[in-house]
């Protein structure tokens, strides 16, 4: 489990550029990098402050994952769009499953 799991705010700005690299073990240049490269997207302060989310840190860390197996820029964006494409396409199974089981439920409905 990572250091960010179960945080019950995950989805907002809570870190510094400067906590984000040293919880992942990037350095912040390369945290801009990989931000103009549309690898991630940190919420910013009114002042333009880059403010990185737990769910940011996590991604950081399957990014830092997938550049050491071998995979350039180019590839991590594609292994994350497909990752994003899977889990719209389980969602979607999902609600078509609960449909289909209320449907079930209640035939004249």
């Amino acid at each position: 489990m990572g250091v960010t799991a179960g945080w019950p705010e995950s989805g907002r700005g809570l870190f510094s550029i400067s906590v984000a690299a040293e919880l992942t073990g990037v350095h912040p240049q390369t945290l801009r990098i990989y931000e103009r490269e549309g690898l991630l997207d940190p919420a910013r302060t009114a002042g333009g402050t880059r403010r990185y989310s737990p769910d940011d840190i996590e991604r950081l860390k399957e990014i830092v994952t997938l550049m050491a197996g071998g995979l350039n820029l180019a590839g991590v964006r594609r292994v994350l769009e497909l990752q994003e494409e899977t889990r719209r396409l389980q969602a979607e199974i999902d609600r078509l499953r609960d449909r289909a089981g209320q449907a079930r439920l209640h035939p004249h409905s």
